[in-house]
Formats: structure tokens, C-alpha cells, sequence
């Protein structure tokens, strides 16, 4: 393990793909070990002095506030700027940004619209640069629901991880995550929402079992893990009325719980639209492992945090 650890000091974090199976275990065992130590109260400050540069050009409540106290419980600090307090915002070239943010800071995280800007800016930072989020990939969120799911079901060997809706940039990390973990991944969308190639074909190359349909009743029957996302996300507001009616049917509501298997978990990346992906008494229900997956977040984070930024 001290080998998978060494591999992950210094490095970014952009996509799933890049990052091993075993690096991504090195990634949820800490991660664990993190939450039982904070649920413990137990200090464990990694990073003394570190500091994390958090770059947002969308809106955030968990990738913020996870991030940030994050940082703060491993004995750093976390630095929020907003598209409008870089000079990004009036033309500076990201390359230029890279190598001026490389002198102040021990890491960069940024949440953003291109995943070619994140790429550009790990390829240019001497520093770490995780990827809080963009229109291609949510990386930091597959290590979530993944932790999620190995915490409920102790593994992720065999599993059947059914995604439901818009083959959007969670879908397309899950998939990745599941492949190099060993579930097999179904995701069932309507025509013309389908997951973007480039995640299938590299989550097939993992080795991974991915199906696409676009029957989501089928999908469901037998599943251990229930996914979705909004159907609307950030950006796409002026498609919305035609984004509810293509995506009719492929939410999660009883009906589609009760067609899984014995034991299946739901899950959400949130925020949650109640009456379009999910419904009220799903995301409240028994089955839903949703509020651990959101707190998940900060855990998964942190030891992302520990093992590239020490």
C-alpha cells in the first residue's frame, strides 16, 4: 500500500479513468478511517498549513461546504474565489492562472463548466488540481457513492448499479468508478440522453459490465443500487419543459424501488426535485442512503485531499 500511496502525492484528480483501482481503494480505506476518527472526535489534522485554493464558476452547497470544512479538519485552510475575484474572469489565460496559483497554494480545487479547462489547468499547475465538478465529469462525487455503496454492502464486486435519467457528468463518473470497482452498470435514458461515449467506452476498457437502455422498468428489476440526478442541471434551465417531458418515467418512485432487489439502497447527488427524479417519500424512505451519500462527500474529500496535498 505504501506504493499506491507514494503514486498519489502530487497528483490531480480530473477523472475517474486515470486513477487505478488501487488508488482509488487507497482513496475510500482512508476514507473511512476518517469518518470513524471524526464521528470519534479524534484529531487528525494531516495538512497542518496546507492551503486549498477553491475556484467556483457555478453554485455550490456541497461541493463547498464539504471542501472547505474538509480542509479545515485536517489542520489547513480553504480559500473561496469566485469567478469574479480571479482575473479569469477579464481574460487571463488559464495557463497563466496555473502557474501564478502553483507559488501561493498547496492544491486547487475547481468547479466549472469545460472539463477541458480543468485539464488545462492541471496540465500547467506544479500543484495538485481536483475537479469539483464540471459539464463532462463529477469525480469527487463517484467517490462518494461508491464509498456509500462498499459501506452498505461491503463491497462493490457484483453489484448491480442501475442509473436512471440523464446520462449527464454523474452519470458518466459513476459508470467509470463502478467499472474499475467491480459493479456492473446499467444505465437506462431515454433516446438522445444517453451517456457520452468516451465514459462508456473507457469504463468498458476497465473491464466493467455496462449496459444501455432505454427500458427503465427493466433495468430496475433486481438492482441493488438506484441512482439519479436532476433532470434539469445548472445551464439548462431554458430546456426544462421539454428535458420533463423526454424524461418522463425514468425517475425513482416506489413503484421502481419495489421492482429492485431485497435490500437495494437509493441514491442522489442532490439537490432533489420531488415528483421528477424522485419522489418525497423515496428520498425519506427506508431504502434511501442518501443523507449518508451527501455526508460521504466530506469523508471521500478529505482523504482525496490527504493523499495528493501532503
Amino acid at each position: 500500500m505504501a506504493a499506491v500511496a507514494d503514486s498519489l502525492k502530487g497528483r490531480s484528480f480530473t477523472r475517474v479513468a486515470d486513477w487505478s483501482r488501487e488508488e482509488l481503494v487507497q482513496v475510500l480505506d482512508l476514507a473511512d478511517d476518517l469518518k470513524r476518527r471524526r464521528q470519534a472526535r479524534e484529531e487528525h489534522h494531516l495538512l497542518p498549513g496546507r492551503t486549498l485554493g477553491m475556484i467556483f464558476q457555478k453554485p455550490s452547497t456541497r461541493t463547498r461546504v464539504s471542501f472547505e470544512v474538509g480542509i479545515y479538519e485536517l489542520g489547513g485552510t480553504g480559500l473561496y474565489l469566485s469567478a469574479g475575484d480571479l482575473q479569469l474572469g477579464r481574460g487571463e489565460t488559464i495557463k497563466d492562472t496555473a502557474h501564478v496559483l502553483s507559488r501561493y497554494l498547496d492544491a486547487i480545487m475547481i468547479r466549472t463548466f469545460a472539463q477541458e479547462d480543468v485539464e488545462e489547468l492541471a496540465a500547467n499547475a506544479s500543484i495538485p488540481v481536483i475537479n469539483g465538478l464540471t459539464d463532462a465529469a463529477h469525480p469527487c462525487q463517484a467517490l462518494a457513492d461508491v464509498m456509500t455503496i462498499r459501506e452498505r454492502f461491503g463491497r462493490l464486486e457484483g453489484l448491480k448499479v442501475v442509473y436512471l435519467g440523464d446520462g449527464n457528468n454523474v452519470c458518466a463518473s459513476l459508470m467509470v468508478a463502478c467499472a474499475k470497482l467491480g459493479a456492473a452498470f446499467v444505465a437506462a435514458t431515454p433516446p438522445g440522453y444517453e451517456p457520452a461515449d468516451q465514459p462508456v467506452r473507457l469504463a468498458r476498457e476497465a473491464g466493467g459490465t455496462v449496459e444501455l437502455t432505454d427500458d427503465p422498468e427493466t433495468a430496475a428489476a433486481g438492482a441493488d443500487v438506484l441512482y439519479t440526478d436532476v433532470w434539469t442541471s445548472m445551464g439548462q434551465e431554458d430546456e426544462r419543459e421539454r428535458r420533463l417531458r423526454d424524461l418522463r418515467g425514468y425517475g425513482i418512485d416506489a413503484g421502481v424501488v419495489a421492482r429492485a432487489a431485497e435490500g437495494a439502497i437509493v441514491l442522489h447527488c442532490l439537490p432533489a426535485h420531488y415528483g421528477e427524479e424522485i419522489t418525497e417519500d423515496v428520498l425519506y424512505g427506508p431504502q434511501s442512503a442518501v443523507w449518508d451519500q451527501a455526508e460521504n462527500r466530506l469523508h471521500a474529500q478529505k482523504a482525496l485531499m490527504a493523499l495528493v496535498m501532503r
